[in-house]
């Protein structure tokens, strides 16, 4: 019994595989259930369940409603940073429901975006890299993407500063960004064709950077009309919870930023760890991702390589601090969404399937083979921590709405962040001198495809 000798699979070893499968009564049983059911929800161990709970030992002050709502968009990195501006932000005007503008940061990002990938794509054409070269293929496949990393979101805020959702709101097409994304990729395809004739026909960099221009002002056009034209200035009016009436403005949305935001969250403060166990990316090392950015001219995605023992106790300690906390993490693993639950041990494959997920490779090792990487951006906004002061579990806002989840919140054990947590962002008041001495370590460029930059794509 076998395969043929070419590799095929043979009536009789699929009969055998049959009879096997229909010899186990569990897995009838598995096979009825998952006929109108989710495979996942019927692997879910009732027990963890019922012995996990949203309670923690250390909250933010201020859990700001409304739950935000990032719909049909890769905009999760944009809501939550702004999920970290608004807790503060809100504590100090005395307000209990607010948002900032995540359309008002995605337009600024499409338009910066398109101008840095147009540029990225000339200087590679320059230098001979082949269309069909691995490089220019993987960038093309999705130019202009949803998503982002910190530092991208860092470039937005310090050159367009934010704006509360109230006066610049959601479209369509920044809900449901696939139709936008769709023109766009199209047109930057063309362009790019055009570019390459150009760089063959040796044309001057001032008429390669005039056409560049060119097609900005298209795009320009068409993000315009598909998520709306930001105001230049606005005037902002709210009550706060003592029902007292305010008023601010006329004000730009980066002198907002500057005088209102600014004081209680300074992006600039912010810096960026990861964890990455590969063992050709050493620890106490920085690393960039090539090609990644959104701006010309921007500050540069930078990475610091830490212990992922360190990301937890750092992200622990900016939350004893009321500081909410960015990270990124490969969100769809061992998970349950109803429930708002992020645990290894959620879910009991072996009793369901007769398999184990996620044990027989280690996390450096699901990096290598393309089963896991950075893909979503939340905020952590509690802790609970054992009598040694180490953190047990986080609590999570996300931005996927309050109807999911514990109205949108989830719970994060430690023991998940460890295999599928990657990044945190922490004040770098929290890190000690020797962490903060690393920014000035020429980064090691890792390349374009690297599962280190998967979030901004």
């Amino acid at each position: 019994m076998g395969t043929q000798g070419n590799g095929a699979l043979t009536d009789e070893l699929l009969k055998s595989f049959r009879k096997k499968l229909y010899s186990e009564p569990k897995n009838i049983l598995a096979l009825n259930a998952c006929v109108k059911s989710d495979p996942l929800e019927v692997c879910v161990q009732r027990r963890v369940a019922e012995s996990s709970n949203h309670v923690f030992t250390h909250k933010v002050d201020a859990e700001i409603k409304p739950m935000t709502n990032q719909k049909n968009s890769g905009r999760c990195w944009l809501f939550a940073c702004l999920n970290v501006l608004r807790i503060p932000f809100a504590k100090h005007h005395q307000i209990e429901d607010f948002e900032f503008s995540q359309t008002y940061l995605f337009f600024c990002d499409k338009i910066e975006r398109a101008n840095f990938f147009l540029h990225t794509i000339l200087k590679l054409l320059q230098r001979g890299e082949p269309i069909d070269g691995r490089l220019m293929s993987f960038l093309l496949h999705d130019p202009v993407a949803d998503g982002g990393q910190w530092d991208m979101v860092v470039n937005i805020v310090n050159k367009y500063g934010v704006m509360p959702k109230k006066c610049f709101g959601e479209s369509f097409c920044s809900e449901a960004s696939h139709r936008m994304n769709g023109i766009i990729k199209t047109k930057v395809r063309e362009y790019t064709k055009e570019l390459q004739e150009m760089v063959q026909n040796k044309s001057s960099q001032e008429k390669l950077e005039e056409k560049i221009v060119g097609y900005m002002e298209e795009l320009y056009r068409v993000i315009s009309i598909c998520i709306g034209v930001p105001p230049e200035s606005f005037t902002w009016e709210y009550y706060n919870k003592n029902k007292a009436y305010n008023s601010v403005g006329p004000i730009t949305p980066l002198k907002f930023y500057e005088e209102y935001v600014k004081p209680h969250v300074n992006v600039d403060d912010l810096v960026c760890l990861v964890h990455d166990p590969r063992p050709e990316n050493p620890i106490g090392k920085t690393y960039t991702v090539d090609c990644l950015g959104n701006m010309v001219g921007g500050r540069p995605v930078l990475y610091i390589n830490q212990e992922v023992k360190d990301l937890m106790k750092y992200a622990a300690e900016s939350i004893k601090k009321n500081e909410p906390v960015w990270f990124g993490c490969d969100v769809g693993k061992r998970y349950n969404l109803k429930l708002g639950i992020q645990d290894l041990k959620i879910h009991d494959y072996q009793l369901m399937f007769g398999i184990d997920i996620h044990k027989s490779m280690k996390k450096a090792e699901r990096l290598v083979y393309g089963d896991t990487c950075m893909n979503h951006a939340m905020t952590f906004t509690g802790v609970s921590v054992d009598l040694d002061g180490n953190p047990t579990k986080f609590r999570v806002e996300n931005s996927w709405g309050d109807d999911k989840s514990d109205k949108g919140y989830m719970m994060m054990t430690r023991e998940w962040f460890e295999e599928f947590g990657f990044e945190v962002v922490v004040d770098k008041k929290h890190l000690p001198k020797e962490v903060i001495d690393m920014l000035q370590i020429p980064p090691k460029v890792l390349p374009a495809w690297d599962p280190m930059g998967t979030l901004a794509s």
